[in-house]
């Protein structure tokens, strides 16, 4: 299994530099296309619901400080993912990598893991509310990431 650090270096190897509230959304995204369409999770890490979406605190952690994020800046492998880790990776990076974090932040907004797990607080409120794996899964089974 992948590490989130390793997964969001692979990220930024291919699609190049960006926010890190986009590196967070799609890292969340890979994690939700491997729970719902290939039964496991790409790495251990859980992600919270933040206001600014779902922020995983071990990718959070590395970060701190960066508003744009670029390859080597993680100090990771990024080719320590497999071929299936790696093309899991890659089919929501091309489906949603066009979009802003700010576009991917709202999107998460809108859909059930990240709501639920905030448990009614506005938006803007501070929560670390974990989004439970179990949660990502079921939802994203039947609304896909990959529209």
């Amino acid at each position: 299994m992948a590490n989130i650090i390793d997964v969001a270096a692979y990220i930024l190897r291919r699609y190049g530099p960006m926010t890190t509230m986009k590196l967070q959304k799609l890292a969340f995204y890979a994690q939700a296309e491997s729970l719902a369409h290939h039964g496991s999770p790409l790495f251990a890490d859980d992600f919270q619901a933040w206001r600014g979406g779902p922020v995983c605190k071990t990718l959070y952690a590395r970060h701190r400080g960066m508003f744009i994020i670029r390859d080597g800046d993680l100090a990771a492998d990024s080719d320590a993912l497999n071929r299936t880790e790696r093309g899991i990776v890659d089919d929501v990076c091309i489906a949603l990598a066009v979009k802003t974090g700010n576009e991917l932040s709202a999107r998460t907004h809108r859909e059930a893991p990240w709501c639920n797990s905030r448990q009614g607080l506005p938006a803007n409120a501070s929560c670390n509310n974990i989004i439970g794996k179990e949660a990502i899964a079921s939802y994203y089974k039947v609304n896909p990431v990959i529209r």
